[in-house]
């Protein structure tokens, strides 16, 4: 039996070489986000909650409307996929956070983004 609001999210990430620089302490990551609505109903993606963390701790939180400039809306079994990115100071960080959605009954909840990290090649053993 599914649940009526049920949203599952994956990432992948990807190194930005050419973009980096690591003597500036510069490191570029991209990051694809797959969101499936699992749930029974259809839901509309309003907004975005990061909390963005180096490898000395620094967090950085980013919210803002929609993503990449979208409010999707997902009938129950479609699902959205978009590709931004962010830098680190650091080889190593970490994302997680979270999507506030509103389902077409009116009822908003929280679409939890699970914790991702993002390395450079080589740095993760």
């Amino acid at each position: 039996m599914s649940k009526k609001y049920d949203i599952d999210v994956q990432v992948a990430t990807h190194y930005i070489e050419e973009q980096s620089d690591p003597e500036q302490s510069l490191y570029v990551f991209a990051y694809t986000i797959t969101i499936t609505n699992v749930g029974s109903t259809g839901v509309k993606l309003l907004k975005r909650h990061w909390v963005i963390t180096d490898a000395n701790g620094q967090v950085q939180e980013v919210r803002g409307e929609g993503v990449v400039g979208e409010q999707p809306h997902l009938a129950p079994g479609e699902s959205h996929q978009y590709t931004s990115g962010t830098h680190f100071r650091t080889e190593v960080g970490n994302m997680i956070g979270t999507y506030l959605m509103e389902a077409d009954d009116g009822v908003r909840f929280d679409a939890e983004i699970p914790r991702f990290t993002c390395y450079v090649p080589g740095q993760l053993h």
